[in-house]
């Protein structure tokens, strides 16, 4: 059972909350759990703000908050590919992702408590960014779960350098003009007093540090493009269009900031016999005008390959459906299993033989049917 509380509970807000409610929300209990607005009791107020953070994070996000829809906080299991992190990035780790939090922040405390501005420098570390990949696979892969490969190309920290992005062996000097903050503070005149602004070293580029030597592999970035083939594990039961997550395998992260995650989203190819519906899967079963007269032990093509034996009654119609039960897809995020329903199509025959024709012409008499009138040819006979 998940340890987390349910997001939509931590910020207070219902489950069809629109982006404006949710960033209400969490502007309100942010400012409250701010642990410099708690001097007293920091550990608490921190461990709170975090569990704010990683709710708003997910919520916020409309494909994350999609399948926090789906899968709940901590994802079905055997997703992710065996990381630790599950589907949903929590802590401070994904707070720069937010684009305007920077913004929330500021308005809350003015530029931070105790002279502190609430932004983070510039000269921290930088989670990497996600990557998306778009996966296909068959009918019976989705219904038995497979393996597949994926190649994609990332940025991963150059090994050369070790990711500081200067040339082995040479000393990466502090920047002189912020003195290794990253940030040039200016404080101007005005008709209210005097004002303090921060903005970006514009001699580091807000690292805090200059490479005089740069590294010849990646030319001082730090990073370098690869190829990589990465295995994904596909669920039994998946549907078309799920997301798979796995957690570490994005764009390398920078100063140190952890690596993005892999989005696989899921392509299911259609079948040419079998269809799904929900967990169900149905078909279309075609017998004989005798099979459904007196009844027959069908053989019915299952999903995997195998077969089941079936006994359909005598006079069975046309459009009669048929249920076998626990043959359909697995649920992915529990124990249960769908059926196998199949529809019958009575074919009757186009071309007989005198001989059948006669029998039959018989058979409606038995029945006190009408037997069909023989047509004359053009010579009257």
């Amino acid at each position: 059972m998940s340890q987390k509380r349910d997001y939509y509970e931590v910020l207070g807000v219902s489950k069809t909350a629109t982006d404006d409610e949710l960033k209400k929300a969490f502007r309100k209990l942010a400012k409250q759990y701010h642990p410099d607005a708690n001097p007293d009791n920091k550990e608490e107020a921190e461990k709170k703000f975090k569990e704010i953070n990683e709710a708003y994070e997910t919520l916020s996000d409309p494909q994350k908050r999609k399948m926090y829809d789906q899968f709940g906080p901590d994802g079905p299991a055997g997703f992710g590919g065996g990381n630790a992190g599950g589907y949903y990035s929590s802590g401070f780790e994904g707070f720069s992702d937010f684009g305007d939090l920077g913004d929330i922040f500021s308005s809350f405390f003015g530029g931070g408590f105790g002279g502190r501005s609430s932004r983070r420098s510039n000269n921290g570390p930088v989670r990497g960014a996600d990557i998306k990949n778009v996966i296909e696979i068959s009918f019976e892969d989705a219904f038995l779960g497979v393996e597949k490969e994926v190649v994609i190309t990332r940025s991963e920290t150059c090994t050369t350098c070790g990711g500081n992005g200067a040339k082995p062996g040479t000393v990466i000097d502090k920047c002189t003009v912020c003195n290794g903050t990253g940030q040039v503070r200016q404080i101007q005149n005005t008709i209210l007093g005097q004002m303090q602004t921060t903005r970006t070293c514009g001699t580091c580029n807000g690292t805090g540090k200059v490479i005089k030597q740069p590294c010849d592999i990646c030319k001082g970035k730090g990073k370098i493009r690869k190829q990589a083939r990465i295995k994904v594990k596909i669920p039994a039961g998946i549907d078309d269009n799920q997301t798979i997550v796995l957690r570490g395998e994005g764009e390398s992260g920078s100063r140190g900031g952890a690596k993005g995650d892999l989005y696989i989203v899921v392509r299911v190819k259609r079948h040419s016999i079998f269809t799904r519906n929900g967990n169900d899967v149905n078909c279309v079963v075609p017998i004989t005008f005798t099979q459904a007269t007196l009844g027959a032990d069908l053989e019915i093509p299952m999903v995997d390959g195998t077969k089941e034996i079936y006994r359909v009654p005598e006079g069975t119609q046309t459009g009669s459906k048929f249920t076998i039960k626990a043959k359909g897809f697995k649920s992915v995020n529990s124990s249960s299993q769908g059926n196998f329903v199949f529809t019958v199509q009575v074919q009757v025959p186009k071309h007989l033989t005198k001989e059948q024709r006669d029998l039959l012409t018989q058979l409606a008499k038995t029945m006190n049917e009408q037997p069909p009138i023989k047509k004359k040819n053009i010579f009257g006979f």
